[in-house]
């Protein structure tokens, strides 16, 4: 109940804040600008804005409905319905226990062939999720540190993080939709019709506005990454938690060193992403160390710790299925 109102409660807020700079626009347009010999009513009309919302929100939605299928396309994913190893099991039973925990029907479980380590969940609902991990990630962590990563993902799909996304990504590309259909039509010929030049403008400031619609956004996945780590610490421990990202973090940089893994269009959803910039997916393993330490000492856990265990369990079959990439 807790979650739904909180998902509730951003739906209003996207709502209100759209509805209020729509009021706000209006006035400056309609009122405040004709005092100061500015008209430019006739650039503007209920039309534009409203195409620029079915076509801003409208894509996002599909995008989130059609969230598991685009993570499966490409990859070669193994769903796991019955574990068959101990692996398996570890994975299965973690994301099971978790689903029961927080009271949602439970996620599919996907493994994905790749030597990164790495994990994601998506799903345009609580009750219609999916986590999928790595093989790197299984047979590179340890046992805690694989369910601290698993309670992660689980964080997410508690936080309704895939549907903020969305309308976050909604709002945005409205804005960028309609700003670029309102400048473009200072440039239609006499007779109100699109030019050759009207549709260029139009095109490279969809462009340039959709970078920008960037920081907000990716601001926004850092602010949840910090929250997903803090569950995964209230179930499995700061320590455990800590430790995985350290170890995700540095073999993702020594794969990246050696060219073995490149960026791709997961990098958001997953729990180890773009590290720099003010366009990162994800906060520094430096900030998100300290925001779970310094929760462990509010916890009454410590904070003071490392990593002290550095060998995974790698020599543990990860699956039933043959890995077609050796």
């Amino acid at each position: 109940m807790r979650a739904f109102k909180g998902i509730a409660l951003l739906i209003i807020t996207n709502l209100l804040i759209f509805a209020s700079l729509f009021i706000t626009f209006q006035i400056l347009t309609n009122f405040v600008l004709p005092l100061f010999g500015i008209d430019i009513r006739g650039s503007v009309n209920a039309n534009q804005l409203l195409w620029a919302l079915v076509l801003g929100f409208g894509g996002a939605f599909i995008s989130l409905l059609f969230s598991k299928q685009l993570a499966r396309m490409g990859m070669q994913m193994q769903r796991i319905d019955v574990p068959q190893t101990p692996k398996e099991q570890l994975v299965y039973n973690t994301v099971a226990e978790q689903a029961r925990s927080i009271g949602i029907k439970m996620p599919e479980v996907w493994v994905y062939w790749s030597d990164e380590p790495n994990a994601f969940a998506t799903g345009p609902t609580r009750n219609n999720s999916m986590v999928a991990v790595s093989s790197g990630l299984v047979m590179s962590l340890n046992d805690d540190e694989v369910r601290a990563v698993l309670a992660h993902e689980m964080g997410h799909i508690q936080n309704g993080d895939m549907l903020a996304m969305t309308l976050l990504q909604g709002l945005m590309n409205t804005f960028v939709y309609w700003i670029s259909m309102l400048v473009s039509r200072w440039f239609y010929d006499e007779n109100g019709n699109p030019t050759f030049m009207s549709f260029m403008i139009s095109m490279v400031l969809q462009i340039a506005l959709s970078f920008l619609a960037l920081i907000p956004i990716t601001w926004f996945s850092r602010r949840r990454e910090f929250r997903a780590d803090r569950f995964a610490a209230q179930q499995y421990g700061a320590p455990a938690m800590i430790a995985a990202l350290e170890r995700i973090h540095h073999r993702a940089a020594d794969m990246l060193q050696h060219e073995t893994v490149n960026r791709d269009a997961l990098a958001t959803f997953k729990i180890g992403g773009d590290w720099q910039g003010l366009f990162a997916t994800h906060p520094s393993l430096e900030a998100r160390v300290s925001a779970l330490q310094e929760w462990a000492r509010e916890s009454g856990q410590g904070g003071n710790f490392r990593v002290t265990q550095n060998k995974g369990q790698g020599n543990d079959v990860w699956s039933s299925k043959d890995n077609p990439w050796g």
